[in-house]
């Protein structure tokens, strides 16, 4: 079972939406890529507020994804895509439920 996660919260500048929603399906094919990153999920909240949730195995997955592709292309687009910096919470996963579990 995967342990641990980060829940990242984005809010959209006004007339930026389409380029944030575009912007989180492009960094699917960098997540397929990360051996330590076992689920990678890019979700709309609302109008204007998205979230990225992933999960891992362990620290060195998370950390390893912190400092990866996918957080240098977020950050290097934070102030023309957000109103707000992008808010990252790491998360302890206390239980889930898996395909096969």
């Amino acid at each position: 079972m995967d342990k641990l996660s980060l829940l990242v919260l984005l809010n959209a500048k006004p007339g930026k939406e389409q380029e944030v929603e575009t912007f989180l399906k492009s960094a699917q094919p960098l997540a397929l890529r990360e051996a330590g990153t076992s689920t990678w999920y890019a979700v709309k909240l609302s109008p204007g507020k998205f979230g990225i949730f992933d999960t891992f195995k362990d620290e060195n997955g998370r950390n390893a994804h912190l400092s990866g592709e996918i957080a240098k292309a977020l950050f290097s687009k934070a102030e023309d895509l957000f109103s707000t910096p992008p808010l990252v919470e790491k998360l302890e996963i206390l239980a889930s439920k898996s395909p096969g579990a």
